[in-house]
């Protein structure tokens, strides 16, 4: 008989999706590109660099044929601004997830469009010698046709070299413990540095949570944000949100419950008031 399992993901189910994300790194060796579920891969040509997904390049790295080139939020410089930007500027709100990537529009200067992975940098230059009508006309069709133009967290790639400095990725706590178990040489500061600021990330943004349940108290519009929660802190902080919002929606019932009796034995008492001060007022011959 099967065990029941607990809502959500567990916390090594979330580990392993996290290997699905996409790392950038340098080969130390040709190697042909190889078919996935997902298509194939770039075929790794030293030393140009390539993203792979992160158990192919921890595989390569275990092999001694790849290095992995760590993302840049993972830079000493990028993980103390966070923590500066987490418990001084902004002390009860989680760091912004990743802008989605964006181009610069030849036809129109001084805009700019999200990235669309089946568009290539000539689309945007064609188009601006098209008139604005067709222009249009094509967008439009775009959106259509690719529904997937518009990424958004999880959904970015957000730990390759190429990703900004300053934002924590969805999967950013498993990509960091995996670089910095297999890959720790690859790091661009000391694995123990770094270490340490994650460790010191990891307790401010614990306590922001914790903190951020007292938002709960309150009831009828008591609501808790989580943008910015990583994977990870979603599943280790699951079962606690959980009770604690199903504690709250009882309490609140059950106190919902009491002010309705209430309220109904003052109504009635307040009937039976009446009849009795007109019956008194019968026996007293007024």
């Amino acid at each position: 008989m099967a065990l029941p399992l607990p809502p959500g993901l567990t916390q090594n189910e979330v580990a392993f999706l996290a290997e699905m994300e996409m790392v950038t790194v340098v080969p130390r060796q040709r190697l042909d590109s190889i078919d996935l579920l997902g298509g194939k891969t770039p075929q790794l040509r030293p030393p140009h660099r390539a993203q792979l997904p992160l158990w192919l390049a921890l595989l390569l790295k275990k092999q001694r044929r790849a290095n992995i080139v760590p993302p840049a939020w993972m830079h000493p410089a990028s993980l103390a601004e966070i923590i500066h930007r987490e418990t001084k500027e902004d002390p009860e709100a989680f760091s912004a997830p990743p802008p989605p990537p964006s181009r610069a529009l030849y036809s129109q200067p001084g805009t700019a469009r999200r990235l669309n992975h089946h568009a290539s940098y000539l689309d945007d230059f064609t188009q601006s010698q098209q008139d604005s009508q067709q222009q249009q006309q094509q967008q439009q069709q775009q959106q259509q046709q690719d529904p997937n133009s518009i990424l958004s967290p999880p959904f970015l790639p957000s730990n390759v070299a190429e990703s900004p400095a300053g934002y924590l990725p969805y999967h950013w706590l498993e990509v960091a413990e995996a670089l910095l178990t297999h890959a720790g040489d690859d790091m661009p500061a000391p694995a123990g540095e770094v270490r340490s600021l994650l460790r010191d990330l990891v307790e401010v943004r614990a306590a922001k949570m914790r903190s951020s349940t007292s938002a709960l108290e309150g009831f009828g519009d008591a609501w808790l944000t989580l943008r910015g929660v990583g994977a990870m802190e979603l599943a280790e902080n699951r079962a606690f949100l959980a009770g604690l919002v199903d504690g709250v929606r009882k309490i609140g019932a059950s106190a919902e419950a009491t002010r309705r009796e209430e309220e109904e034995e003052a109504r009635r008492g307040g009937e039976y008031g009446g009849d009795g001060d007109e019956d008194s007022d019968e026996d007293m011959g007024l």
